[in-house]
């Protein structure tokens, strides 16, 4: 059945791809990109086909989200030379998205999701630690939503991404100067922790104001379930 699967996907997520784009003139590589995630994805057997989501997952991944589709792959094959990226096929069989223990890290104890592909999930100490089960609930809150964010917003979420992470780190160093606060921390709250898909995520996670961000900075309300990371 795996085969099968995979041989379906692959083959379905081409024709997906191709149809993504051939209005542009780009269906060849569309198609290719698709081609390949259905290809893995398959063989992982990830989404969950008896769920309307599951079926979602797949058509966006395939089309409208190809650009997150295509870091994806990029993130597989950066895992595969990283001697901590270990697959966990129990958080992401039928569950719509890829999972690595360790590997890519954009900082230490940062879970990262590209398109379909969660790195780092298990942070420092690993899923399987003390603080596993928070871990766990971070992947399925957090990374999760960053996962669907990819997806539904399509080639608009790198671009309004960057351009608040752009734009607001520039309002951080003004801020910082004027304010006398540390510039990095203010950087980071302004760029990153109040960049409106990450709050979205956080406050998802029940974890805001995160401990890293300066308070006086980052936007108000709070919701914390857990303050174990």
């Amino acid at each position: 059945m795996r085969v099968l699967e995979t041989a379906l996907t692959a083959t379905f997520g081409a024709l997906l791809g191709w149809l993504a784009g051939w209005p542009l003139d780009l269906g060849v590589w569309t198609a290719a990109v698709a081609a390949l995630n259905g290809a893995l994805s398959g063989f992982h057997r990830i989404y969950p086909w008896k769920t309307g989501p599951g079926w979602a997952g797949f058509v966006l991944d395939s089309t409208w989200g190809l650009i997150g589709t295509a870091g994806s792959l990029l993130f597989h094959l950066v895992q595969l030379v990283m001697p901590s990226g270990r697959y966990r096929e129990e958080l992401s069989t039928r569950r719509g998205r890829h999972v690595y223990d360790g590997g890519y890290r954009i900082k230490p104890g940062f879970a990262t999701a590209i398109g379909n592909v969660i790195t780092n999930a298990g942070g420092t100490a690993g899923l399987d630690g003390a603080g596993g089960p928070r871990r766990r609930l971070l992947v399925d809150r957090h990374e999760m939503l960053h996962v669907w964010q990819h997806r539904w917003f399509g080639p608009l979420f790198p671009v309004l991404y960057t351009a608040w992470a752009l734009i607001a780190g520039l309002i951080g160093v003004v801020v910082a100067v004027a304010t006398k606060r540390p510039i990095g921390k203010s950087i980071v709250t302004l760029a990153y922790f109040d960049n409106p898909f990450e709050y979205w995520a956080y406050r998802r996670d029940r974890y805001w104001p995160p401990g890293g961000a300066d308070p006086g900075l980052a936007w108000k309300g709070s919701i914390r379930e857990d303050t174990i990371l």
